[in-house]
């Protein structure tokens, strides 16, 4: 109803993530979709964090552009693919003029080990995919489970329901993000997407939907794939418990809610 609302009779195109690669939440790209060619627009969707994840049918789901990137699902870092739907046409101008190599849409010589590279792991990701996604799953509610079990206030973010299990994103209250990244060198994570992980603001994804800034600050993404093991994930748990604890001790506001102190009644100053 959103997006139906915000189509103008000048709208020509809607681009939409299919997951979102900070938080997880799957989008409903079929209805988008839908709507999208009632009203004869374009509808084009980033699939980066989707394709060999989920199931993803670019004719059901009635998708006319598609992007995809080979590190995602453990190709070569520096290639990425476009799905161009041919009925309806959509056409594309170049960004840049050359030899006329990928149909004239973008000219210089095509990285050949690059490309093969992305077709063979679309190919182990085609076959792993459903094998993948179970397992993964269980890892994610272990994590999940483990953690929320041993911490209060922790907060999920995003949808528990429609979402990716392997992009887990939660915010541990009265602890600064970017401190329990320090604590947690040893472990690959991130206080939001990679794009943005040299930025100390917090993400903007959050904030959008609705995060208040504070929480948005103590966010951490956990990113379990198909080589990640219980060990691992245990390890992870383990020491998470551990410094976030530590950290919160450290805390006045942790102290200040123990003592039930309302923060939001605070009515703080700057000097």
């Amino acid at each position: 109803q959103e997006l139906e609302a915000a189509l103008r009779p000048d709208t020509s195109l809607v681009s939409v993530m299919t997951v979102n690669n900070e938080i997880g939440v799957k989008q409903p790209i079929r209805e988008i979709g839908e709507i999208c060619r009632a009203h004869k627009i374009f509808f084009h969707t980033d699939a980066a964090q989707a394709i060999g994840k989920i199931p993803v049918d670019v004719n059901d789901m009635k998708i006319d552009l598609m992007s995809i990137s080979g590190h995602k699902i453990y190709g070569p870092k520096g290639v990425g693919a476009i799905f161009v739907r041919r009925r309806p046409r959509v056409r594309l101008e170049p960004l840049q003029s050359g030899g006329g190599q990928e149909r004239g849409l973008r000219s210089g010589t095509v990285p050949t080990p690059l490309a093969v590279g992305l077709g063979a792991a679309c190919d182990v990701a085609r076959h792993e995919m459903e094998y993948d996604h179970k397992r993964i799953s269980l890892l994610a509610e272990r994590l999940v489970t483990k953690i929320m079990s041993e911490v209060p206030d922790v907060v999920m973010n995003g949808d528990r329901e429609h979402r990716y299990p392997g992009c887990v994103n939660l915010s541990f209250a009265y602890v600064e993000g970017e401190s329990l990244l320090m604590a947690l060198k040893d472990v690959a994570l991130s206080s939001g997407s990679a794009c943005t992980s040299a930025s100390l603001e917090p993400s903007y994804v959050l904030r959008a939907i609705g995060t208040d800034e504070d929480l948005a600050h103590s966010s951490i993404r956990f990113g379990i794939g198909r080589f990640t093991t219980e060990e691992e994930v245990d390890y992870t748990v383990q020491k998470c418990i551990q410094h976030v604890k530590r950290l919160r001790e450290m805390s006045p506001l942790w102290e200040m809610v123990q003592d039930g102190i309302d923060l939001k009644s605070i009515k703080w100053t700057q000097h």
